[in-house]
């Protein structure tokens, strides 16, 4: 349990996707626009990378990995497939990426239309795939440690896209100077939230 709280929190606050290791910027400085886009946007991400990363820990433990296929017998015990391991988090945040486009498209059209270009390239956004690398490199114990990070990534990235959305909301209402304004102020303001966010590297979880 100790352990679950811990990934959790640090996934969450230490490792933050977009603070601490800068992924998924494109969406993150293109869609924090407007609070209600952001949101939707944060939820698929967050719901891509909790469907995602248990089923891509399987994969990589029970499949890809060296050794990993030995529950067939002992003449697989020397296979090794982890050179598919990209390819194969690839397709699997593809299938679900559409999944939820489908989902949006039929239920919500105006975020879909909000949305645009972005909600399928969440396919290919950083935060979701370095997500599944992420958990490859940490070797974590077992499925449901991974569920319990790739969910702590997924509020993080929406905690950063919702929180980066009302700042900028509010910035349409403050004289910002004309050199600054759009995407430089939001690179200032993205630094200085990152620097808020080392705060937390401090915690001894």
């Amino acid at each position: 349990m100790e352990e679950l709280l811990s990934t959790f929190v640090r996934s969450i606050f230490v490792e933050n996707m977009i603070f601490a290791y800068y992924l998924g910027m494109c969406s993150y400085l293109a869609v924090s626009k407007n609070v209600k886009t952001a949101l939707g946007l944060g939820l698929a991400v967050t719901f891509i990378l909790v469907c995602t990363l248990p089923i891509n820990y399987m994969l990589e433990n029970y499949v890809l990995k060296e050794g990993a296929l030995s529950w067939l017998g002992a003449e697989y015990a020397s296979v090794d497939l982890s050179f598919l391991s990209l390819i194969i988090f690839i397709a699997v945040i593809a299938s679900f990426v559409q999944l939820v486009e489908m989902v949006v498209e039929k239920f919500a059209p105006a975020l879909y239309a909000s949305l645009g270009i972005f909600l399928p390239l969440i396919a290919v956004n950083c935060a979701i795939l370095g997500g599944s690398l992420f958990m490859q490199q940490k070797a974590f114990a077992n499925a449901g440690v991974a569920t319990v990070y790739g969910l702590g990534s997924g509020i993080g990235w929406l905690l950063a896209i919702i929180g980066m959305a009302a700042i900028r909301e509010k910035l349409a209402y403050s004289d910002i100077p004309k050199p600054l304004k759009g995407l430089g102020i939001t690179f200032i303001i993205t630094g200085l939230m990152g620097i808020g966010f080392m705060c937390f590297s401090g915690l001894k979880i």
